[in-house]
């Protein structure tokens, strides 16, 4: 394991790769063939029922995953987190969750650019606030905790800024893209970091998940070719839903390390 300085400096450098990359990319538009989805069939009145529908699990986890730090302080420290204001980052991964619901299923209704602004939104909340997440735990619980309201702002200005680029005629979804993708590496790149948790490799099936996702994604229309029962994008939430409900999980089964299951007061920095 490296120590939590380099880890510090890792993310940075991580930060600036992408951002190099991304941005030495030429301009990259949202195409308008992304909103023609494979299964377009209404069901009980609702439009594109299964690209609809498929968003409900996201709304389950988000409840469940804020019911579950909801609970009275002692029953979750030492237990499940070593200080409370690790549980921060984590309720923004959560409200994020419960939003996509809302926001993909809105835009599902009648796919275009102006309602997948709002798709998009809390999926940045989420991805930044995992971000917060690995700082706060694995390197330094105060940069976490400080960094979470600034990474919020980024992930959610990466969003409004495509959309304004698209108003103006000029889509750019590189910012959006690097802040996925940086998000996604964040998560790997943790698991050579000091853990405090039991539970820690389970953030490599998150971002599983997560590809695969971004898989069945890209297939929407070939899995849908075979016997029109189920399209990718459908397939696509759900494989999303299950990466938010891997952190549930991992919260809720993890336990302090050895080393750290003895502390009373805040996590060692």
């Amino acid at each position: 394991m490296i120590s939590r300085k380099t880890s510090l400096g890792l993310l940075l450098l991580l930060a600036v790769v992408v951002a190099v990359i991304d941005f030495s990319l030429p301009r990259i538009p949202q195409a308008q063939s992304y909103h023609h989805f494979a299964n377009q069939r209404s069901f009980l009145g609702v439009p594109n029922f299964a690209d609809v529908t498929s968003n409900l699990p996201f709304a389950v986890i988000g409840i469940c995953g804020l019911m579950f730090l909801l609970q009275p302080i002692s029953s979750l420290v030492p237990t499940h987190f070593l200080d409370p204001r690790e549980m921060w980052p984590y309720f923004f991964v959560f409200v994020g969750v419960l939003l996509t619901a809302f926001g993909s299923s809105y835009y599902h209704l009648a796919p275009g650019n102006a309602r997948l602004v709002w798709d998009r939104l809390p999926m940045t909340i989420a991805f930044m606030a995992m971000v917060a997440a690995v700082i706060a735990e694995r390197i330094s619980l105060e940069t976490g905790v400080w960094l979470l309201p600034a990474l919020l702002l980024v992930g959610l200005g990466s969003v409004l800024q495509w959309r304004v680029s698209e108003m103006r005629g000029e889509g750019d979804l590189r910012f959006y893209a690097a802040v996925q993708i940086y998000s996604a590496l964040v998560l790997l790149l943790a698991l050579l970091f000091p853990q405090r948790y039991t539970r820690g490799s389970d953030l490599a099936i998150v971002v599983g998940f997560y590809a695969l996702a971004k898989v069945l994604e890209a297939l929407d229309k070939q899995i849908f070719s075979i016997g029109h029962i189920v399209s990718g994008h459908t397939l696509k939430h759900l494989a999303a839903a299950m990466a938010a409900y891997w952190i549930l999980r991992m919260l809720q089964k993890r336990r302090p390390l050895a080393s750290f299951s003895g502390a009373s007061g805040p996590a060692p920095k």
